[in-house]
């Protein structure tokens, strides 16, 4: 892993790297006017879908719901501004939610602001150690898994909106005229949002549907669930707020794992949607920055009575799909957002939930990797699980968890795949040597292997042991190297090794003996650590 020596000379680097070049604020007089429209009016289209989902955030959290909005225009006017990657949409989401109901519910709302600001620093160092690179790690099937959970997710969550306040006072579902009422407008919403890019493309889809509907609803008098029927969202501007906590190492304790896991899963979703978005703009990079904006906004909402967010993988296809490609489109959603709190809640209230439930189904839509169902009987069957199982215990549980366990599974496959492929191909020379050319992978997984490829005790005097088609790979191989020629050795055998790497000349411990010369030795490394005074192979440093 890649590291920094905190210097004078090496912070001074860094800060240029991060300040001059990468966080070099947009210039807005290149906008071309087209640019500046289309990039305006995607962000009204995504401050309008993210109200609704930062209000129910909010309620998942068990907070108030000025408490998710501040969260989702802080974090999202930060991260535009200082993101890795131009069109990302950040805000409170709900899996971050789940994981702060219990710490607001044991220990109250000030905890949650102390563990929010903890978050941000932890971001902020894993940024900084440029952790944000592993993201590579994730496998294609795990991608796939991971969008088709995620659409099924967005799609459940809509589900909430199909249901009204019952006579005792709980939620029951629509039934009735209700029922069909609301399908008709969520259908209406799909339908122009389907349509309106094969007539025009001057003003997003989304935000054509959102305005048409809401003028239908609010001209005709339609009797609907609003926006305004799941709160008020009337405020003024957020202000600095020192967490109310206790300074003391009892405090550290209760958030420390709170913070902890929701940076990891905040960076996790953060870094999924930075690599979705990339594949539709054809844009790479900006991982460690994008880990570090996320951490700055967090450290920042915490200290303004924020709950703390995340990328938004839903709001982010509603901007790029509506043609948001800047920074611009981000920062404009914030302000939109802010605007909607300060002066125009009224009027937002008054926008009927189908408009909104009907864009988060086109997103649905889009979001879901459809191919993936017609692959599934032609990839390999490793593969097809883990789509499967990524997509089940992201519904189930939720998006960190489901990477991480395909990942891992991930990783397994692979690592049995290459340890059955050592093998050997054995010839004997004029002379009487037994000459075995290893092919494959030497590593922990197949180490066993390896060893059963050999018999000593039928083997000639002289053996020589090829490794032109192989690589040693970590210090399982290595010892397992020892123990074959521990074998030979008490037979007094003679055992020799071609083409190993000159760190592997350098650390096995009879490499005088063993090993000859060649010139197309390979030229890896491997890193690993060797004791000269127990002549024992040990774990790198």
């Amino acid at each position: 892993m890649e590291s920094y020596l905190l210097t004078k000379p090496t912070l001074a680097v860094f800060a240029d790297r991060l300040t001059l070049s990468a966080w070099k604020s947009p210039d807005f007089s290149t906008y071309s006017p087209q640019r500046l429209k289309t990039e305006i009016l995607s962000g009204l289209t995504v401050a309008l879908a993210l109200v609704p989902e930062a209000v129910a955030f909010a309620f998942v959290a068990g907070v108030h719901p000025l408490v998710g909005l501040y969260a989702a225009f802080i974090v999202g006017l930060i991260t535009a501004v200082m993101g890795g990657r131009p069109g990302m949409i950040s805000g409170a989401t709900g899996a971050l939610a789940v994981v702060m109901v219990a710490l607001v519910a044991e220990h109250g709302v000030e905890y949650l602001f102390a563990a929010v600001v903890l978050m941000g620093i932890f971001q902020v160092l894993a940024g900084l150690c440029r952790l944000g690179k592993f993201i590579r790690l994730v496998p294609h099937p795990v991608m796939l898994g991971f969008v088709n959970g995620l659409a099924i997710v967005i799609f459940m969550a809509q589900l909430s909106q199909f249901q009204i306040a019952g006579e005792a006072g709980d939620r029951v579902w629509m039934t009735g005229w209700p029922l069909a009422t609301m399908l008709g407008l969520v259908a209406l919403t799909m339908a122009i949002i389907w349509l309106m890019p094969r007539l025009t493309t001057a003003f997003p889809a989304p935000l054509a549907a959102i305005g048409l509907v809401a003028g239908l609803v609010i001209a005709f008098g339609i009797d609907v669930p609003r926006v305004g029927d799941l709160a008020s969202i009337e405020g003024g501007l957020p202000s600095f707020h020192l967490p109310m906590v206790p300074l003391t190492l009892e405090t550290l304790e209760i958030i420390l794992p709170y913070a902890l896991i929701l940076a990891a899963i905040g960076l996790i979703e953060s870094l999924l949607t930075l690599n979705l978005v990339g594949e539709i703009t054809g844009r790479r990079g900006g991982a460690s920055q994008e880990c570090i904006a996320q951490g700055v906004a967090n450290t920042v909402t915490g200290f303004f009575g924020g709950m703390g967010g995340c990328a938004m993988i839903g709001q982010s296809m509603i901007n790029v799909k509506s043609g948001g490609r800047t920074r611009l489109s981000g920062i404009m959603a914030a302000l939109f957002l802010l605007l909607f709190i300060v002066a125009a809640s009224g009027l937002i209230e008054q926008i009927p939930l189908a408009a909104l439930v009907g864009v988060m189904f086109m997103v649905v839509v889009g979001t879901f990797a459809w191919q993936s169902l017609t692959i599934l009987p032609r990839i390999p069957r490793t593969d097809a699980f883990v789509i499967i199982l990524v997509t089940a215990v992201t519904v189930l549980t939720d998006l960190a968890i489901a990477v991480i366990v395909g990942v891992i599974v991930s990783a397994l496959a692979y690592a049995w795949n290459n340890a059955t492929r050592i093998r050997a191909m054995i010839d004997v020379r004029e002379d009487g040597t037994k000459v075995y050319r290893i092919e494959g992978p030497l590593f922990f997984g197949s180490s066993d292997g390896f060893g059963e490829l050999f018999a000593p005790d039928d083997d000639p005097d002289r053996v020589v042991v090829d490794f032109m088609n192989s690589r040693v790979v970590d210090q399982s191989a290595l010892q397992a190297i020892e123990v074959l020629a521990q074998k030979y050795e008490k037979r007094r055998k003679s055992l020799q090794l071609r083409h190993l790497s000159p760190d592997c000349h350098r650390l096995l411990n009879r490499a005088g003996q063993l090993i000859v010369d060649s010139e197309d030795d390979p030229d890896y490394g491997l890193a690993v650590d060797y004791s000269v005074k127990t002549g024992a192979l040990g774990a790198g440093h």
